[in-house]
């Protein structure tokens, strides 16, 4: 038996052995069959993917914006330390990184098999996807990376504005719908002659290549007589907007939300949709069609859409008509400063809306309800045991409002009528978004620590649960959740700076610092970028910055 078994152990060593040489050969001479593939390159195969079955298709994970993942099994508060876990590379690109990447589990890429893919996209307009498993260094090359813009362009200009600079090209999160195949996003660009288009391009995911005849140039107009009009239409000028809040795929349809290049110029409020399939307008609403700016930046977070199809987001400093419809709408259409809740089904609606009572002066002094994003809460059941449809947000004014889905509030000058605010408890003004875990709120505003502010029978706590030992400079801080279902949940952070760092925490006792990128400086430091949000999938954290994602994992 002794013998029989090294005869077998050498003849299977001897069959492993050429298994590996047979795959390093054919690895050494496969690459993608897309013409605009840069290939990854080298004689050395990549790995194989670790098995994963997440896929990041959205903002913050879900369309409800919880910016959760409840199906993290490799990273746990025993591992995540500096000892076991730290920077493991970086992925160059070619320009800034303001969207949050993307991820696919298991997608057959051609010419190089089944890979775990990472999407990225730049200002410089670029769109890179690469084998989110080999990643070592800052040598990986892409799978595919494409150029957005047409022969004879180049990127926008910042349009004198510091908010995205020096370039501007891709600034929003795309979307990824695995079923029909395709990346979705939207980029601008200017030619020679110092014209700027916006458009919508569909990305094969495997490839990068132009899918349902795109891409689609945006160019809507509508009946209005606000800033940018012309004989009682509105026309979208694309040299005015930058479409910085993520993108919303609901039911077979790509929304937008446009802001401003700071608030330069004569701008409204767009909402513009676009079929999925043919990448046509299907709708337009303008939310400001009578007044002058409210653009929907919300510091890059995404509209979010709750079950029943209904979409919310929330508009910065402009024009609101104060004088209201006999159904609490502002007369002239204009709801500047507003929370907003907007029908996905066409022709696009407002339904439901708030703003506060003193929205007007908050207007005339720049401060945003619309500096932060949307957050919906997973039904909730109040003291009476009632099930409660609830959205969160904040702005410049640093307060947290709470509001009933069913019925937002609308307007009052002498009250906010409303679920529930809760004022004092934030230490600045919100430039990023709530994020939600296992019935808990967590905010990360300017110069203030990250709170976690407990649900109890349908209310917010009025007061944090637990918070970080560290305060967060501007522009605070977005956190993610990483879990597996109710488990070893880490709540990640990043500080923003030249030198940016990493945190994370347990996320039921935020007192509780699990690993920062400052405790090994040498090996994990990156560089800052405004805005940015930590992505989490299969064992790794992805974190954009100026020039590249910083990759961190166990060691």
């Amino acid at each position: 038996m002794r013998g029989s078994f090294r005869v077998d152990r050498s003849f299977a060593i001897l069959v492993a052995l050429l298994a590996v040489f047979f795959m390093a050969a054919c690895g050494s001479s496969t690459s993608s069959n897309s013409p605009s593939n840069s290939g990854s390159g080298g004689g050395t195969p990549s790995p194989s993917p670790t098995p994963s079955s997440i896929d990041v298709t959205t903002y913050h994970y879900d369309n409800l914006r919880t910016g959760q993942n409840l199906s993290e099994t490799m990273l746990t508060p025993a591992n995540v330390n500096q000892a076991k876990f730290g920077k493991v590379g970086e992925l160059m690109v070619d320009g800034k990184v303001d969207g949050q990447p993307l991820y696919l589990s298991q997608v057959a890429m051609p010419g190089v098999g089944t890979k775990n893919v990472l999407y990225v996209a730049t200002e410089h307009g670029s769109v890179f996807a690469f084998d989110a498993d080999a990643v070592s260094g800052t040598s990986a090359k892409p799978l595919w990376q494409i150029s957005t813009q047409l022969p004879g362009e180049s990127p926008s200009d910042d349009r004198g504005c510091g908010q995205v600079t020096p370039e501007i090209g891709i600034t929003s999160t795309p979307v990824i719908d695995r079923t029909r195949g395709a990346i979705y996003v939207v980029a601008v660009s200017k030619n020679s002659s110092g014209n700027y288009f916006h458009r919508l391009h569909a990305l094969d995911i495997t490839s990068g290549k132009e899918l349902f005849g795109g891409p689609t140039t945006i160019a809507p107009t509508f009946p209005g007589n606000g800033a940018g009009s012309a004989n009682g239409t509105l026309i979208f000028d694309p040299a005015q907007y930058n479409e910085r809040p993520g993108l919303l795929e609901l039911n077979g349809t790509i929304f937008t939300t446009w802001g401003s290049h700071c608030d330069i110029g004569a701008y409204t409020s767009w909402m513009i949709a676009f079929s999925a399939d043919t990448l046509k307008q299907s709708n337009v609403l303008n939310l400001v069609p009578n007044g002058n700016d409210g653009g929907t930046w919300m510091s890059g977070a995404a509209p979010a859409a709750d079950a029943a199809g209904n979409i919310y987001f929330i508009i910065g400093n402009g024009t609101f008509d104060t004088t209201l419809n006999t159904g609490g709408f502002p007369s002239q259409g204009d709801c500047g400063n507003c929370y907003v809740k907007v029908s996905s089904t066409l022709p696009l609606t407002l339904l439901d809306y708030f703003t506060p009572l003193n929205t007007i002066a908050e207007s005339n002094v720049d401060e945003d309800l619309g500096s932060g994003g949307p957050l919906l809460l997973p039904d909730v059941t109040d003291a009476s045991g009632k099930t409660r449809h609830l959205a969160v947000g904040s702005g410049k004014d640093a307060i947290i409002y709470v509001l009933d889905r069913d019925n937002m509030g609308k307007f009052s000058s002498t009250q906010n009528n409303i679920y529930q605010q809760i004022s004092g408890q934030l230490g600045g003004q919100e430039f990023g978004k709530p994020s939600y875990f296992n019935g808990t709120v967590y905010y990360g505003a300017v110069n203030d620590s990250i709170k976690a502010f407990p649900i109890t029978t349908g209310k917010l706590a009025t007061s944090p649960s637990s918070k970080t030992s560290i305060v967060f400079g501007y522009p605070g801080a977005t956190p993610a959740i990483s879990a597996n279902a109710t488990n070893n949940s880490i709540l990640w952070a990043v500080e923003n700076g030249t030198t940016a760092v990493l945190h994370a925490y347990d996320a039921t006792n935020l007192t509780t610092e699990l690993y920062n990128s400052k405790q090994a400086a040498a090996r994990d430091q990156f560089a800052g970028n405004k805005f940015i949000t930590p992505m989490i999938a299969n064992g790794k954290v992805f974190v954009g910055t100026p020039n590249s994602v910083a990759v961190f994992g166990l060691l």
